[in-house]
This record gives structure tokens, sequence and C-alpha cells, in this order.
């Protein structure tokens, strides 16, 4: 009986290192780490955490379900490279080429990406919430404001206060993302900032004749015009007690 149970044990093992050795080519993995430079390589499912990348020359590479998360690739050479599916989280992209590159499917969540290029790249499915310094040419006003409710669900106002910024440089009329915004600012203690997001908002709410729009927003206004201390001692409702939560506020004006 130990027989059978060997040889399947053997043959499981003999298929794990086969399938390693597919995954990534260790040899390339090597030339990557020490030279930086590994042009057209077959780095399939390689694992470079934390890896050390700045500057590389990966240009045509095969980074297919590579983890590369907390890599740093400031300005590497990505361009024609093929990343679909690649794990980037935390990644700093920062002045890194990725014309014609493949990040179809890719988690770009929580990326650093200034002055990144993307020209002609596939982002199909790429998923880039958290991501800082994404270019507004990669994704879409309604994709800049829906990462900014996210972050303001979750707490981190600063955060959603710039994609809410970045949605409105894409989309100067976008009336929800001035309002957002506004409350986001509101949240900070940003007063003066929220009052003047607020004021924009209800001209373009009036403009656009969006009813729902016009009303949520008179009644922020009235919130940031009434003292705090009035507020508690006149028991008055607070716009949050209008709208029902910070949620219910910015998701009505999220497109779906």
């Amino acid at each position: 009986m130990k027989t059978p149970i060997l040889a399947i044990a053997t043959f499981l093992t003999t298929f794990g290192i086969t399938a390693i050795a597919q995954a990534a080519n260790t040899e390339q993995v090597k030339q990557l780490l020490t030279t930086k430079k590994c042009e057209n390589c077959d780095l399939t499912g390689a694992g470079l955490v934390m890896a050390d990348l700045s500057g590389a020359s990966l240009s045509g590479a095969n980074l297919t379900g590579a983890n590369l998360s907390r890599a740093n690739l400031s300005g590497a050479d990505l361009r024609g490279a093929n990343l679909s599916g690649a794990g980037l989280f935390g990644v700093n992209l920062s002045e890194a080429k990725l014309s014609g590159a493949n990040l179809a499917g890719a988690d770009l969540r929580n990326t650093y990406l200034s002055n990144a290029e993307f020209h002609s790249a596939n982002l199909n499915g790429a998923n880039f919430q958290g991501a800082i310094g994404i270019p507004l040419q990669i994704a879409q006003p309604e994709d800049f404001y829906a990462w900014g409710v996210a972050e303001a669900q979750k707490g981190n106002q600063q955060q959603a206060i710039n994609y809410f910024t970045q949605a409105i440089a894409a989309k100067s009329e976008y009336a929800g993302a001035y309002l957002a915004r506004g409350v986001a600012r509101y949240q900070i203690f940003d007063r003066k900032g929220a009052s003047q997001d607020a004021e924009m908002a209800e001209k373009l709410f009036t403009s656009q004749n969006n009813n729902s729009g016009i009303l949520t927003t008179q009644a922020f206004i009235k919130e940031l015009q009434t003292p705090y201390t009035e507020k508690l001692s006149t028991g008055k409702p607070s716009f949050f007690d209008f709208v029902g939560s910070l949620g219910s506020v910015l998701l009505q004006f999220l497109p779906f």
C-alpha cells in the first residue's frame, strides 16, 4: 500500500517543481534582479514582491500573473509588456513607461502613478482603486467619482477629495462631484471649501434641472450656515438627518 502513495507523492512533488519552473524562468528572474535588464523575458507568474526594479528595462517582457506587490518600478520601461492579471498592489510606477502594455485584469490598487505613461495600454478590468496620481486620460469622470465615494465611506476624506477633484477636472459640469467634495471637506472641517463647492453644485444642479440634487445641496448649505452651538441648543436636525448618511448623499449621484 505504501508504494502507490509514494508514487503519488513523488508525482505531485515533481509536478509542483515543474509548475514552478514553467510559471517563472528562474534564470531570467535572477538576470532581472541582478542587472535590471530583461527585455522580452518570460517572467510569467514570477514572485517579485517588494523588488527594487527602479529604472528596469522590461520592454516586451511577459509578466502575466506575476506578483509585483509593493515593488519599486519607478521609471521602469514596460512598453509593450504583458502584465495581464499581474499583482501590482502598492507598486511605485511613478514615471514608468507603459505605452502599449497589456494590463487587462491587473491589480493596481494603491499604486503610485505620477507621470506614468499609458498611451495605447490595455486597461480593461484593471483595478485602480486607491491609486494616487491616476492620469485623466485612463479613467472616466464617473470612475474617479466612484473611487472617491469608496474612500469617503472608509473615512479617507483627503483621498476622496483628490478623486472628486479629478472627476471635476475631467468633467467641469459634474455637479455631484462638487457636492461630494464639499461634503468631504466638511468632514475635515474645511467649511470655506465646503461652502464654495456647495454653491457651485447648487448652480449646476439648477442649470441641469436636477431637483433631487438641488434639494440635497440646499439642505447641505443650510447645515453649513447653522452654527454648531445652535444645533446643539435647539436640537435642530442636521444635514445627515435629512439625507440619512454620508453614503446616501454620495451614492445617489453615482451612475450605475
